[in-house]
C-alpha cells in the first residue's frame, strides 16, 4: 500500500528515537508554519445524556486550501484526550491537508479549551449526541465550499474524519450509532483515519496505569482536572464531595485515568459505571459486526505505542483478513512511532501518510 502511496515505510530519526521520544517530541519542539487562524464556527449542542450539563456550543476553526481554488474535501478532524484544536501536531498535519487542497475542520470537543466557556461538562470516548450536530454543520459547509468552487460537475463534496488518538475512538462510535441516518450516503462519513486510537478502553486504560507510564497518566489527569474545575457552569454538588475540596480536585483520590473516568465520564454521559462505559465504548466490539456502517476506514499503530496497546489493532488486522474485508478496512502498523509520534527523516511520517491517504480516497470519489 506504501507503494501506491508513493511513500517509504516509517523510518524513526535522530534524536527521536523509541516510543517515548517520539510520543513526546511534540510537546518540546514547536514546529514553524506559516499558519493563519481559521475562520471560528459556534455548533449548537445538546444537554447530554445525564442531564449534567445543559445546552451548549462546541467551537470549531474551518481552515481552506491554500493550493486548489476547489477543495479536494472537508476533514473533520478531532484531538484526543486532554488535547484540542491548538495542539502542535494537530496543527501541523491540518497545514499538510490544506497545502494538499483539502479544507479542514478542527473541532474543540466539550471541555476542551478554546470554547470551554461555551459549554457544560466534558466530553467521552462516546459523546455521539455532541458529534450529530457537528457531522451535519460539516455537511452544510461542504456544500457552501462547493458553491463556491468551480467543481460544478460534483453533486456534492466528501467529508472525510481524521481522528488522532481518542479522536479517532469518538468518530468510529458515531460511524458505528444510530446517527449514520443524518448522511444521504451509505455511510456517516466518506472516509476515516484513526492514529493511534483506542479501540479497547479497558486495555488501554490498564497499560497508562503501568509503573512505566507514571508520567503520562499524571499529565493527562492534570489536563483532565483543569478541563473539569474550568467549567464555566460549575461542577455538582455531589461531584464536589467526592473528589475536590477547596475546589481543587484531591489527587490522593483521583491517581488514575480509571478512577477519573468512575468519578466524572461515566456518570456523566449516563453510563451504569465505569465497566459499562469501557465496553459500550470500545469500537473494537462492533466495528467487524457493522463494519457496514464504516466507509473506507484506515487504523494506523504503531507496535510501541506506550499509550495505546497494539494488541487490539493487531487482532482486528487479523479478523479484516479472515472476514475479507480488507478492501474497506485497512491496517497499517509499524515497528516504531510511540503514540501519535511518526517523526521520519523527512519530516512527519504521519502526516504525509494521513495526506496521501485522503489524496487517494478523494480521488476515487470525484
Amino acid at each position: 500500500m506504501l507503494k501506491q502511496l508513493d511513500l517509504k515505510p516509517f523510518n524513526q530519526r535522530f534524536p527521536w528515537i523509541g516510543g517515548d521520544l517520539q510520543t513526546l517530541r511534540d510537546t518540546f519542539v514547536a514546529d514553524t508554519l506559516p499558519f493563519k487562524p481559521g475562520e471560528s464556527i459556534h455548533i449548537e449542542v445538546p444537554e447530554i445524556p445525564s442531564g449534567f450539563a445543559g445546552k451548549g456550543k462546541l467551537l470549531a476553526f474551518l481552515d481552506r486550501p491554500l493550493t486548489l481554488s476547489s477543495p479536494r474535501g472537508l476533514v473533520l478532524m478531532l484531538h484526543g484526550l486532554g488535547g484540542s484544536s491548538q495542539r502542535r501536531g494537530l496543527r501541523r498535519m491540518t497545514f499538510s491537508l490544506v497545502e494538499a487542497g483539502f479544507a479542514v475542520l478542527r473541532l474543540n470537543l466539550r471541555g476542551a479549551d478554546p470554547g470551554r466557556e461555551l459549554a457544560g461538562g466534558t466530553y467521552s470516548a462516546k459523546c455521539n449526541s455532541d458529534i450529530e450536530p457537528v457531522i451535519l454543520k460539516a455537511r452544510e459547509l461542504s456544500k457552501e465550499l462547493l458553491v463556491n468552487s468551480d467543481r460544478h460537475k460534483i453533486k456534492r463534496l466528501p467529508l472525510f474524519g481524521v481522528g488522532l488518538s481518542l479522536g479517532g475512538t469518538i468518530l468510529l462510535n458515531a460511524c458505528l450509532g444510530p446517527l449514520s441516518k443524518l448522511s444521504n450516503t451509505s455511510t456517516l462519513l466518506d472516509g476515516l483515519i484513526c492514529v493511534s486510537s483506542p479501540l479497547d478502553l479497558a486495555q488501554c486504560s490498564a497499560s497508562i496505569e503501568k509503573p512505566r507510564n507514571t508520567f503520562y497518566q499524571y499529565w493527562l489527569l492534570n489536563r483532565l482536572i483543569r478541563q473539569t474545575l474550568a467549567d464555566p457552569f460549575g461542577i455538582s454538588d455531589e461531584e464536589t464531595s467526592l473528589f475536590a475540596s477547596k475546589g481543587h480536585f484531591d489527587l490522593r483520590k483521583i491517581k488514575s485515568i480509571r478512577q477519573f473516568d468512575t468519578l466524572v465520564t461515566a456518570p456523566r454521559w449516563a453510563f451504569g459505571g465505569v465497566d459499562d462505559y469501557y465496553r459500550e465504548a470500545s469500537p473494537i466490539n462492533l466495528l467487524l459486526e457493522k463494519s457496514y456502517a464504516l466507509p473506507q476506514t484506515f487504523f494506523i499503530q504503531a507496535l510501541d505505542d506506550p499509550w495505546v496497546p497494539a494488541e487490539a489493532v493487531k487482532k482486528l488486522s487479523d479478523e479484516i483478513d479472515r472476514m475479507s474485508l480488507s478492501e474497506k478496512l485497512k491496517v497499517i502498523l509499524t515497528t516504531t512511532g510511540g503514540h501519535n509520534g511518526f517523526h521520519g527523516k523527512n519530516g512527519c511520517w504521519g502526516d504525509d501518510l494521513v495526506r496521501n491517504l485522503l489524496i487517494s480516497v478523494s480521488s476515487s470519489i470525484i
